[in-house]
C-alpha cells in the first residue's frame, strides 16, 4: 500500500471512528435537540446510576454520572442572593473568603415595585452571581400567598394576590434561565404558615386552591417554563405535598404539561412509596430539619436511594417510573450544568449594586405624608435618628435566606453622607437581640428602658426625628420556622413612637419588614414609609427617597389592616389559623397522622377580596402608595375587539411639579355575584373585584400617557367544583381602573 493510499485509509478510519463516537455520545452534543440528548443519556445509564442522580450527595448537590461525563447539580439558597458556602456535609460555614455577595431586596419589595422590567433585571443580575459561584439551581423565587400577616416567611414571597405574584416572577424566571441558571419555584403549594410546617394538613376548597394558591405557580409554569419546582413541607389530603400524587403528577406534570424536575424541600420527604409514586424527582436534606440538624444516615439511606433501587430490582415499581424521574433530572442538567450558553457571571459588580438600589427605591412605599417629605434641609439644624434598624444588618437572619454580604450601607450611614451639612445624632431606642434561628435571643428589659430614656432625652433637642424600626429577621419576626406572635411591632416600638410624637419636633416613621402590622400612632406622625428589606443598598435607597432624589412609587402588595381581627380568616378562630391540634384524622399510606389541621374557611376571600366582600376599611389597601407628585386619570374607554376580547384604555397625566411613576391597576368584577355582604358565602359569590392587569407609567410634569389593557375570557374564568374545570360565566362585568384596590378612578361595564 502506497503512502498516499495509507493516508487516505487512515483518514477514512479517523472520520469513521470520530463520526461513530459523536453519534454514540449524542447526549454530549450540545447542538442536538434536548430530548434526543436526554433519551440517549438515559439509554446508557445503569439502574444504579439513574438512582444516584435522584437524591443528594451533599447538603446542596445531587450527583451526576462520572462514568459518562454527566455533571452534578449545584444548588443554593435563596431568592435574594447566593447563600454563604457551607461545608460539603454539614450546616457549618465553609469559611470561604470569596463567597460574599450582593443582597438583593426581598421579594415583597420586588412585588411592591409593580415593575416587570425591574423583575427581569432582578432575575438577570441575581443569576449572574449564582453562575459565578458555580451554581446551577437558584432555590427561588417564592409565590406562596400572604394569607395571614403572621407568616414568618412572607418576606420571601410576593404578597396576597396571585396575579401580581405570578406576573412579577415570570420575567425574573425568564431572565435567570436565559443565563443558564434554573429557578426552583417554591414552595409548591399551600405553605402559608411556619407554625408546625412539617406536620400541618391544609384543608382548602378546590376552588380556592385553583383560583388563589395554585394560580401563581401555574402562571410561572405556563408563561416562564420554570425548570424546577420545590415541594412544600405541609400536607394536603393527608399526604405531604413533596410526594403528593394528586398535586405533582396530576396537576403539575400532567394537566400543566410541565417537563421539569420536582425537588423536595430539605427534610420534606417522609416515605419511599409515596416519593416514588407521588412525583418527587430529586430528594434533598432528608433526616434533617431543613436548616441545622444533621442527618445520622448516609445519602444511600434516602427514600429515593437504596430503597427505591430495591423496589425496581424486585419488580414492584416499573422501570418507566424511574426513567421519567431520571429524564427530568437529565433535562435539568443539560439546561444548566452542561449548557454551553450558561453565562460565566460576575459577583459584587457595581451594576448589581445599582440594580439592588433601583429595586429598593421603587419598592419603598410612602404611606402618609403631611408635607414633611421630601426633606427641605434648610428647615432643620438638628436631626435625630432613632431606632435599631438604622444601623442593624437586615441581610442577616431569616433562616435559609440569610446572606453573607461584601458591603451593606446602613440608613444612618447614608443619611450622614447625604445630609452632611446637618448635625445628625443617633439613639438606638430599643434592642431586639441577635438574629437567631428557631429561638429568641432574650434582651434585658432594663436595657430597653435605658435605651428608650436615652432616645427621649436626645429628642428634646432635635427639630426633626427620623424613627427607623419595624421588624427584623429574628425568630418570631420575619424568619423561617416560626411565625409572629403579635400584630403589633415588638420591642416596645409603639410606645417609643408615641412618646417621641409628644415632643415638638417633626416625626417621620420608617419601618422595615415583610408583613403588615398595627399602627396605633398613625395620626401622631408627620410621615410614614414602609421599606420591606432593601438589601445591600438599603441606606442609599432610603436616603434617596427621603431627600427627594427619587420620587417614591411603591405600591403595597398586601393589605395593612387597622386591627388583626379585620383579616377575613380571623372570624373563624384558631381552626383557620394557626390550626387545631388533637383533631382526629386518618393515617396516610405512610402511617402518618397530621399533628395539626388548618382550615382555609375564608376560601377565595383572601386579602383585599375579603375586605371588599365584608365592607371593612383598612389602614392602607392593597395597591396603595403615595408620590411626591399628583396624577389625574381620564375616564376609561372600552371597546370590544374582533376576536371577542375587550380593550380598556385610560390616560394618566402628571399634574404635579416632579417627575414620577404611577401604577395603573385594572380590576374586574362580575356584577351578578359581586356584592358587599357581612358574611362570606364562597359557594355562590365572586369577589367584588380582582386584579387582572397593571401598568407602571413614568411621567414628567404635565406629561400624559395611556395605559391599555386587554381583557380575555380566560382571565375571567372561575373553577367549577361540580365539573372540576375552568369556566367563564356569561353576563355583565365591570372593569375598575384604580390607583389602589380602594381608590377607583373610573369604571366601564361590558358583557360576555
Amino acid at each position: 500500500m502506497t503512502m498516499k493510499k495509507l493516508f487516505v485509509f487512515a483518514l477514512f478510519v479517523f472520520v469513521t471512528i470520530t463520526s461513530a463516537a459523536q453519534q454514540a455520545a449524542k447526549y454530549l452534543d450540545t447542538k442536538a435537540p434536548l430530548e434526543e440528548r436526554v433519551k440517549d443519556a438515559l439509554s446508557r445509564m445503569t439502574v444504579h446510576e439513574k438512582i444516584q442522580i435522584l437524591h443528594a450527595q451533599s447538603k446542596f448537590t445531587s450527583a451526576g454520572v462520572p462514568r459518562l461525563g454527566i455533571r452534578q447539580l449545584n444548588m443554593d439558597d435563596g431568592p435574594h442572593g447566593v447563600r454563604e458556602e457551607l461545608e460539603w456535609n454539614t450546616w457549618s460555614p465553609a469559611r470561604w473568603s470569596n463567597d460574599s455577595i450582593v443582597a438583593f431586596p426581598s421579594l415583597t419589595c420586588l412585588a411592591a415595585t409593580w415593575n416587570r422590567d425591574l423583575a427581569r433585571l432582578y432575575g438577570h443580575s441575581l443569576s449572574e452571581e449564582f453562575a459565578f459561584r458555580g451554581k446551577d439551581i437558584l432555590l427561588g423565587p417564592g409565590v406562596n400567598i400572604a394569607r395571614t400577616p403572621m407568616n414568618g416567611r412572607a418576606f420571601e414571597y410576593c404578597g396576597e394576590d396571585p396575579y401580581l405574584a405570578g406576573e412579577m416572577v415570570v420575567p425574573y424566571i425568564q431572565a435567570a434561565q436565559k443565563n443558564g441558571v434554573a429557578c426552583c419555584l417554591k414552595h409548591f403549594v399551600l405553605n402559608d404558615q411556619e407554625v408546625d410546617r412539617f406536620n400541618v394538613n391544609v384543608n382548602v376548597s378546590e376552588r380556592a386552591l385553583r383560583e388563589i394558591y395554585l394560580a401563581p405557580f401555574r402562571r410561572a409554569v405556563e408563561k416562564a417554563n420554570v425548570w424546577t419546582v420545590m415541594g412544600s413541607y405541609n400536607l394536603w389530603h393527608g399526604v405531604h405535598v413533596t410526594q403528593n400524587d394528586e398535586l405533582i403528577n396530576g396537576v403539575l406534570k400532567r394537566e400543566w404539561q410541565w417537563d421539569g424536575a420536582l425537588i423536595s424541600d430539605w427534610g420534606g420527604t417522609t416515605d419511599t412509596w409515596q416519593a416514588v409514586n407521588g412525583g418527587l424527582d430529586i430528594e434533598m436534606g432528608t433526616f434533617t430539619d431543613g436548616k441545622v440538624r444533621e442527618a445520622e444516615f448516609g445519602y444511600n439511606d434516602y427514600y429515593l436511594a437504596d430503597k427505591f433501587e430495591q423496589l425496581i430490582k424486585d419488580g414492584k415499581v416499573p422501570m418507566s417510573v424511574l426513567d421519567d424521574k431520571a429524564a427530568r433530572v437529565l433535562r435539568t442538567i443539560f439546561r444548566t450544568a452542561m449548557n454551553p450558553q450558561k453565562v460565566i457571571g460576575k459577583q459584587c459588580s457595581e451594576d448589581h449594586y445599582d440594580v439592588c438600589r433601583q429595586i429598593g427605591e421603587e419598592g419603598i412605599v410612602l404611606l402618609t405624608n403631611g408635607g414633611v417629605l421630601p426633606l427641605d434641609l434648610s428647615l432643620y439644624n438638628n436631626i435625630l435618628v432613632v431606632g435599631e434598624n438604622a444601623t442593624r444588618s437586615l441581610t442577616q437572619g431569616g433562616g435559609s435566606s440569610e446572606l453573607k454580604t461584601l458591603r451593606d450601607i446602613s440608613p444612618l450611614d447614608a443619611l450622614r453622607s447625604q445630609l452632611s451639612n446637618c448635625k445628625i445624632d443617633f439613639a438606638q431606642g430599643y434592642a431586639s437581640g441577635r438574629a437567631m434561628y428557631d429561638h429568641v435571643d432574650k434582651v434585658d428589659p432594663a436595657l430597653n428602658e435605658k435605651l428608650k430614656v436615652e432616645a427621649l432625652e436626645k429628642a428634646k433637642d432635635a427639630d426633626l426625628i427620623i424613627f427607623i424600626g419595624g421588624m427584623n429577621k429574628n425568630h418570631h419576626q420575619d424568619c423561617e420556622n416560626g411565625d409572629r406572635e403579635s400584630y403589633d411591632l415588638s420591642f416596645g416600638q409603639n410606645e417609643l413612637i408615641s412618646q417621641l410624637s409628644t415632643l415638638n419636633s417633626k416625626l417621620i416613621v420608617v419601618t422595615f419588614g415583610g408583613n403588615p402590622f398595627a399602627t396605633p400612632w398613625l395620626q401622631q406622625v408627620n410621615a410614614f414609609l414602609h421599606c420591606w428589606y432593601l438589601g445591600s443598598e438599603a441606606g442609599t435607597a432610603l436616603a434617596n427617597v427621603l431627600t427627594g432624589k427619587v420620587n417614591p412609587s411603591g405600591k403595597l402588595p398586601v393589605t395593612f389592616a387597622k386591627n388583626y381581627t379585620d383579616y377575613p380568616f380571623t372570624s373563624f378562630g384558631e381552626r383557620a389559623y394557626p390550626g387545631l391540634t388533637g383533631v382526629e384524622a386518618p393515617a396516610n399510606s405512610a402511617g402518618e397522622v397530621p399533628r395539626r389541621q388548618v382550615y382555609y374557611d375564608e376560601d377565595i376571600f383572601v386579602g383585599y377580596r375579603g375586605f371588599d366582600k365584608l365592607g371593612v376599611k383598612s389602614n392602607f389597601p392593597f395597591g396603595f402608595g403615595l408620590s411626591y407628585t399628583t396624577f389625574q386619570y381620564s375616564k376609561p374607554a372600552i371597546e370590544q375587539l374582533a376576536n371577542g376580547n375587550w380593550k380598556i384604555s385610560v390616560s394618566v397625566t402628571n399634574t404635579g411639579s416632579r417627575e414620577g411613576k404611577e401604577t395603573v391597576q385594572l380590576y374586574v368584577g362580575q356584577q351578578r355575584f359581586a356584592k358587599v355582604t357581612k358574611k362570606l358565602n364562597f359557594q355562590t359569590e365572586r369577589p367584588v373585584k380582582e386584579l387582572k392587569d397593571f401598568a407602571k407609567l413614568s411621567l414628567k410634569p404635565g406629561e400624559t400617557k395611556t395605559a391599555s389593557f386587554t381583557i380575555t375570557a380566560a382571565e375571567l374564568a372561575i373553577w367549577d367544583e361540580a365539573t372540576h374545570q375552568w369556566t367563564t360565566p356569561t353576563g355583565k362585568y365591570r372593569a375598575y381602573i384604580g390607583a389602589s384596590s380602594a381608590d377607583i378612578k373610573g369604571t366601564a361595564d361590558f358583557s360576555l
